[in-house]
């Protein structure tokens, strides 16, 4: 494939020449400085995102089912608010499909701004929604309303995100760089459940109850003043800009439209789509399951204090953020595969353990359960972002790795809780629960067995239909790839 070299522009990134071996050094590699500024901008924006949205689960699981659902027993009161969660989850993938068009279009960062933007409106005015016993009926349409305003966000921001990062470093260390927007999750989770431990810890049940639980959603306005000032300081992605210059130059010498990206990642990458959906689904439902169900499962069914179960994911949270850059660089020097392969095959055997321990009712237990099952999770999200940004050609990409990422959510991420709790309700014990994860893991298993090893791609080479096959070069008649009309060999 032969392409020249794209011209820097001030403040970007060079990136690899196209057609050179990638991370081989024959091309200016790109500015440590500047990869690191993206990194931290990605960083902040994606921890201040998932605060935002894991707030809701936490809430949901400790807090919710009383406010806007009190007639109800407390079990079915928590079921109730973990339904409300699970709908954020159903417009994640609307949110994927304009995000990704846009993104696709127009470029990254601009996209994030605005999710960034949406998110934090939503979450401030969960904060400031009456209860039940103000406003009736109308406490939960309005919590789930700004649910879904969540929800699309959410499903914005990920690919955004970890594209931005991906597109500016080098193929080299991308699953080091790339790790680091994943870590905003870990980071998130550990901010919004470190302030609810915090209310619960200064105030009374009922206080808390009453109106300490609005105090961390109103914070939110301010760590989205900050997350909107460091995203607003990063540049465009340089190999974006060059794509999108080439499209340009193909539209202008043929006089016809681009295809949209929706319809050309769905022509050309559909079998790269089923295998990222597939990845996804043990590390969705395990991480909702270990961070949010837990604590449902803590202090409904076992009685076990609201501050110990917040401390176990505390714990856990905070040790996952630290690990999640070592498996993404494990994934550099390894594949992303075998660290992923690692991640889900234990997800599935720990499953198991994990509610053993819980059951104990001791809290080095707990934090035992809840920091190892992390640990596996980190094992899958870490290489996750690199994997996926590797599958899809640079003008489709950010569709192909949102819709890849959310629509599998849907089918895990979202009824996790849901089906957790009623497997609970009806069984009374956690085997079902643990059985229900261990099958998720053999789900991802097989969806990584048909994947191809992407480490060391180029981003600026991969084109329409480099991943689909694994076994040939020949590319067959109608097949030349939308962006060069040249097939691309890939080392598997």
């Amino acid at each position: 494939m032969t392409s020249s070299h794209p011209a820097s522009t001030p403040g970007s990134t060079p990136v690899s020449a196209p057609g050179s071996a990638p991370g081989s050094g024959t091309s200016s590699p790109p500015r440590a400085a500047s990869v690191r500024r993206v990194v931290a901008a990605s960083l902040v924006g994606t921890t201040v995102e998932w605060y935002d949205y894991f707030l809701y689960g936490s809430a949901a699981a400790l807090v919710f089912g009383k406010v806007f659902f009190p007639e109800s027993d407390p079990l079915t009161g928590t079921l109730l608010s973990f339904l409300t969660y699970a709908i954020g989850f159903a417009a994640r993938p609307l949110g994927a499909l304009v995000f990704g068009h846009f993104g696709d279009r127009i470029g990254r960062k601009k996209l994030l701004v605005v999710s960034l933007l949406m998110m934090g409106a939503a979450t401030t005015l969960i904060g400031c929604v009456p209860g039940y016993d103000s406003i009736g009926v109308a406490a939960p349409v309005l919590l789930t309303t700004l649910r879904l305003i969540q929800g699309f966000a959410l499903g914005g921001e990920w690919g955004g995100a970890v594209l931005l990062v991906s597109e500016h470093g080098d193929a080299r260390r991308r699953g080091f760089w790339a790790s680091w927007p994943q870590g905003g999750a870990p980071a998130g989770n550990l901010i919004a459940v470190g302030v609810l431990s915090l209310m619960t810890t200064v105030q009374s049940d009922a206080a808390f109850v009453a109106w300490g639980w609005r105090i961390p959603f109103l914070l939110s306005a301010v760590l989205v003043g900050v997350g909107l000032w460091v995203r607003l300081s990063v540049d465009e992605s340089p190999v974006f800009q060059e794509a999108l210059a080439k499209a340009e130059r193909r539209k202008a010498a043929r006089s016809e439209a681009e295809q949209p990206p929706i319809l050309a990642v769905l022509r050309h990458h559909w079998r790269d789509i089923l295998v990222a959906m597939g990845a996804r689904i043990a590390e969705n439902i395990s991480y909702y399951v270990i961070t949010t169900f837990v604590l449902a499962y803590c202090v409904e069914h076992l009685k076990i204090d609201k501050q110990t179960a917040l401390n176990a994911v505390l714990i856990g949270s905070a040790v996952q953020f630290c690990l999640i850059p070592l498996f993404g660089a494990l994934s550099d020097r390894v594949g992303r595969k075998p660290v992923y392969l690692v991640g889900a095959v234990g997800t599935g055997a720990w499953a198991w353990a994990f509610f053993a321990l819980l059951d104990t009712r001791s809290f080095p237990a707990l934090v035992l359960a809840v920091t190892v099952g992390l640990v596996f999770h980190s094992a899958m999200y870490a290489p996750q972002a690199a994997f996926f940004s590797e599958l899809f050609a640079t003008r489709m990409r950010y569709s192909g790795a949102s819709i890849g990422a959310q629509f599998a959510s849907v089918a895990a991420g979202a009824p996790a809780p849901l089906i957790a709790v009623a497997l609970l309700q009806s069984y009374g014990d956690a085997t079902p629960i643990a059985l229900y994860v261990t099958l998720a893991a053999v789900v991802t298993v097989i969806a990584l067995l048909f994947a191809v090893e992407t480490r060391g791609r180029d981003l600026a080479d991969v084109t329409a239909d480099t991943a689909a096959d694994t076994t040939t070069d020949a590319t067959g008649p109608g097949d030349a790839p939308p962006e060069t009309g040249e097939r691309t060999t890939v080392s598997a």
